[in-house]
């Protein structure tokens, strides 16, 4: 499961602060040059999901980002269907900001909101219906899905479109035998972010265990025509001067996480990769990369 949290390997949009205890506090504001970079970076999988989404969803009016954060992805949406209305609904003033400012150097403020509150009560504000509503990777920070879904669901246009970003892959940077260290690095990296993933659930108010069946989850929210897509992020190595700066970045935030539950061995190789002077860190090594994939999930509100 990719759910990338302190180290960003995903592209979180959503922007408000959980105060619910443990290590489990995310300040989004704090985030915003690693979220605004790593949404930048993953721009191409983006792209290819809303050009996906555009085939089914035709000259939409209005277009809500729920958990928009810095709107990096908000303005590929106006750009991907000029026609449109675009808000950006985060609970972060700092992000939307920052979205608002992108949107004017964009050249697409004239068409572009932004709306602060807590999701999902706060789309009651809402102006009218959406026909397309896309959450990316925002729903899991809400206690309760099931019932964030049913009023996703009653926010939009008959015919709309609900898209939910949600689930994937993790991403992947570096060969699993590195040269140095034990292999699989990585995959001890993912599981405790899973273990973190979990209790940041547990901790969140109003929580709710749920089988992530998002199809099932859509449907009884009232929706039809369920689809799922996969997305790809395949950047190669040698990496970019950019991705390398990213997978130094999210190594740095995996070190800072979880380096107190790391073996001693598996720290002194995240230390080395780390290391701006070592050529076999990531700042200089030849088979640094970025693959990654991300799963978008739709259903449509029939009727009148």
């Amino acid at each position: 499961m990719a759910h990338e949290h302190h180290h960003g390997h995903g592209h979180h949009q959503e922007g408000h602060r959980h105060e619910h205890g443990h290590d489990t506090d995310i300040d989004w504001a704090e985030m915003a040059p690693h979220l605004e970079a790593q949404a930048e970076l993953f721009t191409p999988l983006y792209e290819r999901a809303l050009n996906w989404l555009g085939r089914e969803v035709t000259e939409p009016g209005l277009i809500v980002d729920a958990g928009s954060g810095p709107g990096v992805v908000t303005c590929l949406f106006a750009e991907t269907f000029p026609g449109a209305r675009v808000v950006a609904v985060d609970g972060s003033a700092p992000l939307l900001e920052r979205a608002r400012q992108r949107a004017e150097r964009l050249g697409y403020a004239d068409r572009f909101d932004t709306l602060a509150g807590e999701l999902p009560q706060v789309l009651e504000e809402l102006d009218y219906p959406a026909d397309l509503l896309w959450a990316g990777r925002s729903l899991h920070h809400l206690g309760d899905q099931r019932t964030a879904l049913g009023a996703f669901a009653q926010r939009l246009a008959p015919g709309g479109t609900l898209a939910i970003m949600e689930g994937g892959l993790p991403a992947r940077f570096l060969p699993r035998d590195l040269g140095f260290g034990r292999p699989g690095l990585q995959a001890r990296l993912d599981a405790l972010e899973a273990e973190w993933f979990a209790r940041m659930r547990a901790d969140l108010p109003g929580s709710v265990d749920e089988v992530e069946d998002w199809s099932a989850l859509l449907s009884g929210a009232g929706l039809t025509h369920a689809r799922t897509r996969s997305f790809l992020l395949d950047l190669p190595a040698p990496a970019s001067d950019r991705a390398r700066a990213y997978v130094a970045d999210s190594l740095g935030r995996f070190r800072d996480a979880y380096g107190d539950r790391l073996d001693a061995d598996d720290r002194a190789t995240l230390d080395r990769l780390l290391d701006p002077d070592d050529k076999a860190g990531v700042h200089h090594r030849p088979d640094v990369f970025v693959l990654a994939a991300h799963t978008v999930h739709t259903a449509v509100r029939t009727g009148a």
